[in-house]
């Protein structure tokens, strides 16, 4: 994968495909191949015309491991996609991310509108407002822990087996999950004026609610993924559908 930097901090990505560029971030303990290569989102994206670029965030797959909380702010990773798109003479993109990667996602919009034609925010909905509430201290007390045996809590076990089997740096993903636990409040997210599409499972316990999410939003919709729990709802072929359908429906 090639490589670029923001200051200190060495971002691989990938960037296949030609046409209106699309920006993938993943979700925590994952990478740009297993959360989009090896479902099929590139090439299903590459596949309908787009062009595809998906970098690893800081902590995570091949770049820079950190081990400062401070390090993982959520600005900061949206910062990393911003000078991506600067590294490639990218102006504008469109912007799907899942889990942590909708929250780097919707940070960016905020943050950054001139630059967000559209964005898709999967596997997240009021926990993008809500997420303080979430098990992260739980989380990385686990990937803490001395090994799998000495993990008790079922989520952090979930996690801990998630993380090894992706071989993940897990006291670098310790400190993002200590340290990238910033939400939006419901006056930023009633902000983000752009077109955006809500994906979540219909199972999915951890996303909190899309509906209400998008009620927030002066131009936003829901696609509810049916019998897909948080893990499981990443590679749905009608999750691939409907943003297939909402690409193709701006103007």
């Amino acid at each position: 994968m090639p490589r670029f930097h923001n200051g200190t901090i060495e971002t691989a990505y990938l960037d296949e495909g030609a046409g209106a560029p699309v920006v993938l971030v993943h979700g925590f303990a994952s990478s740009a191949t297993i959360n989009w290569v090896e479902p099929g989102w590139v090439a299903t994206l590459t596949g309908a015309g787009r062009r595809v670029i998906a970098l690893d965030n800081r902590g995570h797959g091949e770049s820079t491991k950190l081990y400062d909380p401070a390090a993982y702010r959520i600005a900061d990773m949206a910062d990393d996609l911003v000078r991506l798109l600067d590294h490639l003479k990218i102006e504008r993109a469109d912007v799907m991310g899942y889990s942590m990667g909708a929250r780097i996602a919707a940070f960016t919009a905020l943050r950054a509108p001139q630059r967000v034609r559209a964005a898709i925010l999967g596997g997240a909905g009021m926990v993008l407002v809500n997420v303080g509430e979430g098990a992260g201290d739980t989380i990385a007390a686990a990937l803490e822990a001395p090994s799998l045996d000495a993990v008790t809590d079922p989520t952090g076990r979930s996690f801990r087996i998630f993380a090894e089997q992706t071989k993940s740096d897990l006291k670098a993903l310790a400190a993002c999950m200590r340290g990238s636990r910033q939400g939006l409040t419901r006056d930023e997210v009633a902000r983000i004026a752009i077109p955006v599409l809500i994906a979540v499972g219909t199972r999915d316990e951890v996303a909190g609610s899309a509906h209400a999410l998008a009620a927030l939003m002066s131009d936003a919709r829901v696609l509810d993924i049916p019998n897909r729990d948080h893990m499981r709802a990443v590679g749905d072929k009608v999750f691939k559908a409907g943003v297939l359908d909402f690409l193709a429906g701006l103007p």
